[in-house]
């Protein structure tokens, strides 16, 4: 079964406030969203492994650290792409790929209409990020590709989840661990976590 880690840290709760708030404009919205991306990528890391490299510092000859597979960050477009720069900013080496998906409106199933990755996903560290995991479907989808395209390190970034999600990503992708901001209660009847924070790509973009 995958690993669940629900961040617990003082200033992920203090912008998690300022993105749950109705109130919040998009502008601030849209700064929060990034900047709890760039908190969670350090949990995200934590078990990230590197490789030694010998180099010169202006005093002596040392030994450092280097990150020992290259990073790929893969939005679901679009509520996604909110979360990027955040991490990003961490990992500048990083390269971006992206999956668009849609549901159908007949069968309530993720349809997939654009999807384009860095040549180097099969060897990569592979960053799934989309802000709300609900029912799970669209994250289980885009996990589907991606291994598919030859990924098998993938992990799940996320600002808000719910147990219907968690438990759907589990049972279809139990290799792939789940990083999230929040762990809220449950999913209402139009599909919307609870209490949770809206629909994350409408206040980012500002297109309601």
């Amino acid at each position: 079964m995958s690993k669940v880690v629900i961040l617990n840290h003082p200033l992920i709760d203090h912008k998690m406030a300022k993105i749950r708030d109705k109130r919040t404009g998009t502008k601030e919205f849209r700064e929060s969203v990034s900047e709890v991306g760039g908190l969670i990528t350090y949990e995200i890391t934590r078990d990230f492994t590197t490789t030694p490299k010998t180099i010169e510092t202006p005093m002596c000859e040392t030994t450092v650290y280097e990150l020992e597979k290259q990073v790929v960050i893969v939005p679901i477009l679009r509520a996604g792409l909110g979360m990027v720069d955040g991490i990003h900013n961490i990992i500048p080496t990083a390269k971006i790929g992206h999956i668009g998906l849609y549901r159908d409106e007949v069968t309530l199933q993720p349809q997939v209409y654009y999807s384009k990755f860095p040549s180097c996903i099969k060897e990569s560290v592979v960053l799934v990020v989309d802000p709300m995991l609900a029912s799970g479907g669209s994250a289980s989808k885009a996990i589907d590709i991606l291994k598919k395209h030859g990924a098998t390190d993938i992990r799940y970034v996320g600002l808000v989840g719910c147990p219907e999600g968690i438990k759907r990503l589990q049972e279809d992708h139990p290799d792939v661990s789940i990083y999230l901001a929040a762990l809220d209660s449950h999913l209402n009847e139009i599909g919307y976590i609870v209490p949770g924070l809206g629909d994350c790509g409408d206040r980012l973009f500002g297109t309601k």
